[in-house]
């Protein structure tokens, strides 16, 4: 199996480490290290005080100190993050990562970008084969690029006015660690599940408006405050319980114990990682009908999708007919990073042999196309 060397940007905003649950773009810094350590590829983290990964190297491009100057000693598990690529954190994070990159780069090292357009200046400068690793952001830059989904892809072509496919483009859903998803107890306790950063366009409201005609308590887990939904307050629900942001083992309890868990986005979904989170724990999801739940929640197997307050109520009163082990077993073999490393293997492989003879490389073997398939 071919090695490779990565150079690897975390964000400057928060460490990279798995105790930043809340965001996304972290959590899958941190698990694409892991993989990539199991392939056996080395890895370059550049990243803020406070990492914690299995990367070869860390390198530290901006202080914890700066980071509170800056934007204050707040709170994140109750207020959302606060970032802008403009701001000192991550004009002095871009200045230490080119500099650092420079000292280190070899011939055919790739540069991996999370974050879109917020990590362009350091691809501008460093000159290395450039990928952004899993896109569900709409800010793209880099010549090569991952996409967290069709959906999500077929919608950025859309925007930009893109008419014709990239063969050096590509679709790798978001991966986890089976570790963070033991295998459930089997107890189901009365009430249903909304996990999320409390706003508008997650479709909270759904959520308690469909459990509230079901009589059914709600519990909701993420940043912000039921009195200020961005303007709206649903305090006055007594049905519905706010326990904040949660930790690993306290995710998985409330996953792995609810009735279902509701993931009513408003608006096009690029990944939405609270589904097949919820399904790595059995639990069936709720979900509204466009963008990537399509792609991740198999309608009348895994959960429900919807169009209107009477499909959520009915969903909601038949869920409990869902095979909860296959709904688990389905999302480990689609989205545990055991079976996703393997989706990237393949994809920089395909990448590699652009510094050969390119799309008209041949390799004995073949490739056999299985990083293509899903179970």
């Amino acid at each position: 199996m071919n090695k490779y060397r990565f150079m690897i940007l975390g964000l400057a905003h928060v460490p990279t480490s798995k105790e930043i649950l809340p965001c996304a773009y972290t959590q899958k810094v941190v698990n694409l290290i892991k993989m990539l350590h199991h392939l056996g590829h080395e890895t370059i983290l550049y990243c803020g005080e406070g990492s914690d990964t299995l990367a070869d190297e860390q390198v530290i491009c901006v202080s914890d100190a700066m980071r509170k100057r800056v934007y204050g000693d707040y709170d994140w598990k109750k207020e959302f993050f606060k970032h802008d690529p403009t701001d000192e954190v991550y004009q002095t994070f871009n200045k230490n990562a080119i500099r650092e990159i420079l000292a280190r780069k070899q011939p055919h090292d790739f540069l991996l970008c999370p974050m879109g357009t917020y990590q362009k200046p350091i691809a501008d400068a460093v000159g290395l084969t450039t990928v952004e690793s899993g896109i569900g952001y709409s800010g793209v830059f880099a010549p090569f690029k991952i996409f967290e989904s069709y959906a999500w892809m077929h919608h950025i072509y859309g925007l930009s006015g893109q008419v014709n496919g990239s063969f050096y483009d590509a679709v790798i859903p978001n991966y986890y660690d089976p570790d963070d998803f033991p295998e459930p107890d089997g107890k189901v306790d009365p009430y249903y599940l909304f996990i999320g950063r409390l706003i508008h366009r997650k479709g909270l409201q759904i959520a308690i408006e469909t459990t509230d005609k079901l009589g059914a308590k709600l519990i909701v887990a993420g940043q912000g405050d039921l009195k200020d939904v961005e303007g709206r307050d649903f305090s006055h629900y007594k049905h519905v319980q706010h326990v904040g942001t949660v930790g690993v083992e306290e995710r998985h309890r409330l996953y792995s114990h609810a009735i279902a868990t509701y993931t009513p986005t408003l608006y096009i979904g690029p990944f939405e990682g609270v589904a097949v989170e919820s399904q790595l724990c059995g639990t069936p999801v709720i979900s509204t009908d466009w963008g990537v739940f399509h792609e991740t929640v198999e309608h009348g197997k895994t959960g429900y999708r919807c169009r209107n307050m009477n499909d959520f109520f009915w969903a909601s009163l038949n869920v409990n007919h869902l095979n909860r082990d296959y709904i688990r077993k389905r999302a480990l073999a689609n989205y545990s990073i055991d079976r996703v490393k393997w989706k990237y293997q393949q994809y920089f492989n395909n990448l590699y042999d652009l510094w050969l003879n390119g799309f008209y490389e041949l390799h004995e073997s073949g490739t056999k196309l299985e990083w293509l398939e899903e179970y």
